[in-house]
């Protein structure tokens, strides 16, 4: 087995991974990646609907809110300044005569977070904008800064980053265990050439497994890990034309944002994520098959907004699994940044909006290690 010492070590090269070793990078950290997969952002990063979130809906004061509203900002300068496409089209969250009550405290608790260009419409108004909207659409919050971008071309465009600066990412290289020492952390990787490495400095950004892989290395932190839970959240794509140039959001829920309407760059439509909670015992890797019976729930939900939706238009995409750190029913939770020692930082339960939060995120953990 080889040994070998490094400055700083980071697990997972999702998004948050990525993000977090640029930042480091660029402050001249020496930087390794170990990513368990053959590419870069292969599960959550890569499996969700490319939006950039407002920051809306989050509790005043939590890391959500305080990551989506600050990574938003960062994330528009950061693809204009590296051409990576995007587009700041605005979202309608959309509310029925029994709902059209909660958009007030919405709009109320985003701006305690920092969101502005927020304005709430009557149905008529929302109707304007997006004619094809329900009947029965009494409200609408319009978020101006919400948006859709090439969330691949922003992957690369960050490892593209990291390497210039002399970073580098070992693929197919999982951890397997490892321990906190007092100068530093130890880890056993597996693959087709495993190694013991020690590093000065790890960060834990394993997306799914970050929990479980926490545990797995030995230290005070293990005490204090939550459950790890994960929510399935299905797409299906839309036949034809799309007849919105909004995202079209309704009111959210407990375990999601709601079964969203998206259209994409290209102008494609699509619906989603549903959730779907597996199993308390579930763990990767993830069935991502998407179930064609779920169409039903999607074809029910989508015509409380958009009536028109014909049958047959919707076909099955793909799916994605958001990592939860709180369990059915429950408040949908927020992240959970912590230093475990000088030497350690584990990211655990980085759902959305953990895409549009990376950048903050990065600058978070920089602040840490200061």
């Amino acid at each position: 087995m080889e040994r070998f010492e490094t400055d700083v070590t980071v697990i997972g090269a999702g998004v948050i991974g990525l993000a977090v070793a640029r930042a480091l990078s660029l402050q001249g950290r020496d930087v390794i990646v170990l990513e368990s997969e053959p590419l870069i952002a292969a599960h959550t990063s890569s499996r969700n609907s490319e939006v950039i979130h407002a920051g809306i809906y989050y509790a005043t004061g939590s890391l959500k809110a305080r990551h989506s509203v600050a990574g938003r900002r960062l994330l528009y300068d950061y693809l204009e300044t590296h051409g990576v496409t995007y587009n700041r089209c605005g979202k309608l969250v959309v509310a029925q005569a029994d709902e059209v009550d909660g958009l007030a405290g919405i709009v109320t608790r985003a701006e305690a977070n920092g969101v502005k260009s927020l304005s709430i419409l009557t149905g008529d108004q929302a109707r304007a904008m997006e004619p094809a909207l329900s009947p029965a659409i009494e409200g609408a919050i319009h978020s101006r800064e919400t948006g859709i971008f090439d969330s691949h071309g922003y992957f690369l465009a960050l490892q593209g980053d990291l390497e210039d600066q002399g970073g580098m990412i070992a693929f197919e290289t999982p951890v397997k265990r490892g321990a906190v020492l007092s100068d530093g952390v130890e880890l056993i990787t597996g693959g087709a050439a495993p190694s013991q490495i020690k590093s000065n400095t790890v960060i834990n950004a394993a997306g799914h497994n970050s929990v479980r892989l926490a545990a797995s290395i030995e230290g005070p932190h293990i005490a204090s890990l939550p459950t790890p839970r994960y929510v399935k959240g299905s797409y299906f794509s839309i036949l034809g034309k799309t007849p919105f140039s909004r995202l079209i959001y309704p009111m959210p829920g407990k375990a999601s944002l709601g079964l969203h309407l998206t259209v994409d760059l290209a102008g494609r439509g699509k619906l989603g994520p549903d959730a779907e909670w597996l199993d308390a015992d579930a763990r990767p890797p993830f069935d991502y098959r998407v179930d064609p019976a779920r169409a039903k729930l999607f074809y029910a939900s989508a015509r409380d907004y958009w009536p028109d939706l014909q049958d047959g238009t919707l076909s099955e995409d793909y799916a994605g699994v958001r990592p939860k750190l709180v369990g059915p029913g429950e408040p949908s939770g927020d992240f959970m940044i912590e230093q475990a020692g000088p030497h350690l930082i584990n990211l655990l339960g980085i759902e959305s909006p953990g895409l549009t939060s990376s950048l903050s995120i990065a600058q978070h953990v920089v602040e840490m290690l200061a």
